[in-house]
C-alpha cells in the first residue's frame, strides 16, 4: 500500500499502526477521533499546520 497525501487516515492506521508516532509528531494527538480517522492525510496536515508532502515522505519511509 503506497502512502499519497489523498491516502486515508483511518485506512494508513489500521493498515500500519505503526504509523501513529508520525502522525502524533504532527500534533495529531485525536488519532481516535471519528472524525480524524475520515480525513485524509492532506485534510489532516491543513489543519494541523503541517506539510503533508513531507508526512507522506517519512510515513512511506518508514514502511520500506
Amino acid at each position: 500500500m503506497e502512502i499519497t497525501k489523498d491516502s486515508i487516515i483511518g485506512d494508513v492506521l489500521d493498515e500500519h499502526p505503526e504509523t501513529a508516532q508520525l502522525f502524533l509528531s504532527i500534533g495529531m494527538h485525536c488519532l481516535g477521533c471519528p472524525a480524524s480517522r475520515g480525513e485524509t492525510i492532506e485534510e489532516a496536515c491543513m489543519v494541523h499546520g503541517a506539510d503533508a508532502d513531507a508526512l507522506v515522505a517519512s510515513i512511506n519511509s518508514a514502511l520500506k
